[in-house]
């Protein structure tokens, strides 16, 4: 998720104007939404387009609904109704064999946010990729999907009168995240971060990755050019989560505290799949030192916890009891 186009929408959710371009963010009040059966404009990238009908068109491999539109830099935009959206976005972002109501919760979310994401200033909504949400078109629709579209069709999530800013990953590893330690910004009441006991069977509750030292000192060349040998690496400071805020590097004669997210972007979420790290170790002699960091969860963590979802569901919970518990304060509306 793109972090100013999160802090403009939370800005509007709290009634705070930043000028008259990014008062809302492209989130608009839900009683001046443009309805989620409007159109939403989806950028796919540069690629071959062939029409098939009024409604559909091929890009690339892959078939889409709706209609392709050339921009000025040679990219396309695929414009269809929203809830066709949906039908290519919720399977790619959440498997179709999970229980109902955890689809039907993510269908809201997916909803929730492309409908926050309007913004008649720019070329496009939504880009058709994780950056904004997955998209695959018409080839990744599947019936269980599609139905958990349809039996939320229309319905968003709410708080005071306002689209909801909403977010959702794969793994919180027992606790979600605080947007504002997330991103920065003002706290956002509903996205304060709950205790989740539910995502312990994600297979990433509990991970270790291992890297070489050498691989932290050319991700960090200044800050380690004259380090000398490595004793040890804790955490340091964390959040009200427990997600590390700084990693401490100790060596014989001076330390350094990195900001744990610089390290987690240099060694990448595939290494440091989370900031609710436990523990990091050093291995070896110093002339083939590895680094081991034991973690828990995968992705920011903020807002809904898709493996909590999926548990929830599976004990009886409905989407609106799944969006209540990860959302509190938050309603469904019809937009």
């Amino acid at each position: 998720m793109n972090r100013a186009l999160f802090l403009a929408g939370t800005l509007s959710a709290l009634g705070v104007s930043r000028g008259r371009a990014a008062a809302t963010g492209g989130r608009e009040p839900c009683n001046a939404s443009p309805g989620p059966a409007a159109a939403i404009r989806v950028l796919l990238g540069r690629g071959l387009v062939t029409a098939l009908d009024a409604q559909s068109f091929r890009f690339g491999t892959r078939t889409y609904r709706g209609s392709a539109q050339t921009l000025a830099d040679g990219t396309t935009v695929d414009v269809l109704d929203l809830e066709s959206y949906l039908y290519g976005v919720v399977p790619l972002e959440m498997p179709r064999s999970w229980p109902s109501e955890a689809l039907m919760a993510q269908a809201i979310l997916a909803r929730t946010f492309a409908t926050a994401k309007r913004d008649a200033a720019r070329p496009y909504d939504v880009v058709a990729s994780q950056s904004d949400q997955a998209y695959g078109g018409r080839d990744a629709e599947f019936p269980e999907t599609t139905a958990a579209v349809d039996r939320t069709r229309g319905t968003l999530v709410a708080y005071g009168g306002a689209i909801a800013t909403v977010s959702y990953m794969s793994c919180c590893g027992g606790h979600t995240e605080s947007a504002a330690d997330a991103w920065g910004g003002r706290a956002v009441p509903y996205l304060a971060g709950v205790a989740c006991p539910y995502c312990m069977q994600s297979p990433e509750f509990r991970w270790e990755r291992t890297v070489t030292w050498r691989d932290v000192v050319n991700a960090f060349p200044e800050d380690f050019s004259d380090f000398g040998p490595l004793a040890q690496i804790a955490v340091g400071e964390t959040d009200a989560s427990g997600r590390a805020r700084t990693l401490h590097f100790q060596g014989p004669e001076r330390s350094i505290d990195l900001p744990a997210k610089a390290v987690r972007n240099a060694l990448g979420p595939s290494v440091v799949r989370s900031l609710l790290i436990h523990s990091v170790r050093v291995n070896g002699s110093q002339a083939d030192l590895t680094i081991t960091i034991e973690g828990s969860g995968r992705g920011h963590g903020v807002g809904l916890c898709q493996w909590g979802a999926k548990t929830l569901g599976s004990n009886g919970a409905t989407a609106r009891e799944i969006l209540a518990f990860y959302f509190p304060g938050t309603n469904i509306t019809n937009g």
